[in-house]
This record gives structure tokens, C-alpha cells and sequence, in this order.
């Protein structure tokens, strides 16, 4: 099975002022596609040849679970944004409550949330996960790290890799966190945690 670089769901300047054409053009265009070919090359001949991502997510090591979690994690960011957010906006029905039963109001949810992506150290993700159990957890995960190790499923995710906000908001990291929560596609979000 060969890898492809999914198409994005909106067009390259479609967040912005949130997140810029520019950085699309190089976070999407450019380091997302290395990813994808990068783990092209090294399945070639080897066990994970005709698995699915996923699968090699979950059992690989080394150079392919990196490339091969780097295509998961960020395919999964860029599908988690609408260029139609709303600052105001929020999830609602059985995510909403259960975000307000975990964290006591959405608001905090955000600001646990966004405490998680701004203080992880050096590159990596910030993950709102339901665990095995059916609860809400926010977790930080380093470099290519990713919640479907530990059997987890991930609802929302955070780059906090300097190539994901460096172009428009050079080491200002919490500006980018802000910026992001008025991009989240929130039906989305939703629709994972129901799954």
C-alpha cells in the first residue's frame, strides 16, 4: 500500500489570520509530504508493506513509527479545523457534558488544555483523549508520540513542533494555542468522541 497526502478539506488560506497560506504551503505542502514519502520508502519490502497506518502506528519502531505517526498525527490536526470558527464556539451534546463533568466548565477544559500545549518541552503534541475506560484525558505526548499506543482514542490534538506555528508566531507558543481554539472544527471533535 503506498501513502498518499490527503487532500485538505479547505483551501491553503482558509484559517487565516489564525494560522497563514504560508505556513500551510510549508507545515501541509512541505513537512507533511515528507512524512508521507519518507514512510513510503522505508515500508518498502519490509513487514508493514499493505498495512494500514494505523496498524504500523501500533506496532512499529524506529524511523517508520515516526513517519508513519508524523502522517497520522498531522493528517489528523489538519482535518480538525474549519476556516468557518467562531471564538464563541463550543462542542455540545454527550462531548460537552462530558468535557464539563471531567474538567467543571468548558472554559477550564481550555485552559488545562492549552496549559498542556504551552509547558510541553521541545517538539511534540498536546492530545484530548477518551481512554479505554470512556473518560476524558488531556495528555502530552513528545516528538511523533501518539494516544493509539496505549490503546487510547484521540479527539483533538495540538502541534506544538516550532514548524507548526514558527512562520506566523516565531516563539510566542501561547499565542498560537489561542489562535487555534478559533479554527477547531468542534462536529468533528464530536463525531470522534462518538465513535
Amino acid at each position: 500500500m503506498k501513502f498518499e497526502l490527503p487532500k485538505l478539506p479547505y483551501s491553503f488560506d482558509a484559517l487565516e489570520p489564525h494560522i497563514s497560506q504560508k505556513t500551510i504551503e510549508f507545515h501541509y505542502g512541505k513537512h507533511h509530504q515528507t512524512y508521507v514519502n519518507k514512510l513510503n520508502d522505508l515500508i518498502k519490502g519490509s513487514a508493514f508493506e499493505g498495512a494500514t497506518l494505523e496498524q504500523i502506528v501500533q506496532k512499529s519502531e524506529g524511523g517508520i513509527f515516526n513517519n508513519a505517526a508524523q502522517v497520522w498525527n498531522h493528517t489528523f490536526y489538519f482535518e480538525s479545523f474549519s476556516p468557518n470558527g467562531d471564538e464563541d464556539r463550543k462542542p455540545s451534546g454527550d462531548l460537552l457534558k462530558a468535557i464539563e463533568q471531567k474538567y467543571g466548565s468548558f472554559e477550564q477544559f481550555m485552559d488545562d488544555f492549552s496549559h498542556a500545549a504551552t509547558t510541553l518541552f521541545g517538539s511534540g503534541w498536546a492530545w484530548l483523549i477518551k481512554t479505554k475506560d470512556g473518560s476524558l484525558d488531556i495528555v502530552q505526548k513528545s516528538n511523533a508520540e501518539n494516544p493509539l499506543q496505549d490503546g487510547n482514542t484521540p479527539l483533538l490534538t495540538c502541534d506544538v513542533w516550532e514548524h507548526a506555528y514558527y512562520l506566523d508566531y516565531q516563539n510566542r507558543r501561547p499565542d498560537y494555542i489561542n489562535a487555534f481554539w478559533k479554527i477547531v472544527n468542534w462536529d468533528i471533535v464530536e463525531k470522534r468522541f462518538k465513535q
